[in-house]
């Protein structure tokens, strides 16, 4: 899938400028909020520094600050302050917005799980893909359980025009890489593509400053807890309804281990009203504060249907294991027995029981970052400079 190119430096980043190089620009569906898909498209930007980035929305209190270093280039809707808090607000308008953006590159490396691979352009177009947009082929899942009936209706009625916008699109673009397997599959289902899995890469690093976090220790010292060392569960997640982050919050209840979740979103007041006193929720930490937590944590735990599943080989940097649902790209990031346990449901007596099983396990943390070696930046973006290149024509 990868060919051998030597180090990450092998072309200098500097030459894709259409001179020394095909002219590249990133593509990404909307800019609003701190999750996976975000950090993929932040090692995009460090393999291509000169690139910039078209999105269709941007919010910068609400995304990774090192995006306003970059030159972001947004569709007009980024003007409507409704659409960069409530995106999903858009949903129906989007199509639209995806088609007026246009590209001006040789090569638009586009990171899409929705509207990027729709922008236009006279160039070449590279997706790598988290998934096929979920409101179309997944809508029970995207919505959950409680979704109302306003939601799931206006879903229905324009998901047939949104599904053939979504195909046509896919069509336009000329290579596909999947985030994972089974990410690599629906691909195949939804637009008969044929794609190539690229695993996303972790940019966290062991060598990187740690900034504990007031808030955390004093809730353990008042709990009698003076060192926080594994003292702690992690669970790193967006609040939203397929991340079943209620069903891990659940497991704690009458448990005497603590849980600490990190992540914002629309299930956040639900989420807390929920909660005992063992659980810990934090939001909008600094890089050294997830550091700190990972390094900290006794292990990760996550009940979501992720497509790829990238906290556990932040949590495998750190050689810290992990208790994850046995579903999508969790799959092919966690090595059971080596790196952490599954449970088959995301159900919170699920977790307990996975939990249970974990505190009478063991796990070899050296063979835990071992596992993470393969996920490196370096290793990304050769890739990248690889399947640019070929999309381009250019000689290597």
């Amino acid at each position: 899938m990868t060919r051998s190119r030597g180090k990450y430096s092998v072309r200098p980043v500097g030459s894709y400028n259409g001179v020394d190089g095909p002219r590249v620009a990133i593509a990404h569906d909307y800019l609003t909020q701190r999750g996976g898909a975000e950090k993929v498209v932040l090692s995009m930007s460090r393999a291509f520094p000169d690139a910039p980035i078209y999105t269709l929305l941007y919010d910068p209190a609400n995304t990774y600050p090192e995006f306003a270093e970059r030159d972001i280039r947004v569709s007009r809707f980024n003007s409507l302050a409704v659409f960069r808090k409530h995106h999903r607000a858009a949903l129906p308008i989007l199509p639209f917005a995806a088609n007026a953006m246009h590209v001006d590159a040789d090569v638009v490396l586009t990171s899409s799980s929705g509207w990027a691979h729709g922008f236009t352009t006279t160039g070449r177009k590279l997706v790598h893909c988290h998934s096929p947009a979920r409101w179309l082929y997944l809508p029970d899942m995207y919505l959950g359980e409680d979704s109302g009936l306003l939601k799931r209706t206006v879903l229905a009625a324009t998901s047939g025009r949104m599904r053939a916008w979504d195909r046509r699109a896919a069509l336009s673009c000329d290579r596909y890489l999947a985030v994972s397997s089974v990410v690599q599959r629906r691909i195949a289902d939804a637009y008969g593509i044929s794609a190539d899995v690229l695993f996303p890469p972790v940019a966290m690093s062991r060598d990187a400053t740690t900034e504990p976090i007031p808030e955390l220790l004093r809730w353990l010292s008042a709990d009698g807890e003076s060192d926080p060392d594994e003292a702690f569960y992690l669970c790193v997640s967006r609040l939203l309804p397929y991340k079943n982050v209620d069903a891990v919050v659940g497991a704690f209840a009458g448990r005497p281990q603590r849980l600490v979740v990190v992540g914002r979103g629309p299930d956040a007041e639900r989420i807390a009203a929920g909660k005992t006193p063992n659980v810990l929720m934090l939001s909008d930490l600094t890089d050294g504060q997830m550091s700190w937590l990972y390094k900290n944590c006794r292990a990760l735990l996550a009940a979501s249907h992720e497509d790829y599943g990238l906290t556990p080989i932040e949590a495998g940097v750190w050689g810290k294991p992990s208790v994850v649902l046995r579903w999508g790209g969790f799959l092919d990031t966690v090595h059971e027995g080596i790196t952490g346990i599954y449970f088959d449901e995301p159900e919170a007596v699920a977790i307990a029981e996975a939990l249970d099983r974990f505190e009478t396990s063991s796990f070899d943390p050296d063979k835990v970052r071992r596992h993470v070696d393969q996920f490196t930046e370096e290793q990304y973006a050769e890739a990248l400079y690889a399947a640019v290149d070929d999309l381009a024509g250019w000689p290597t």
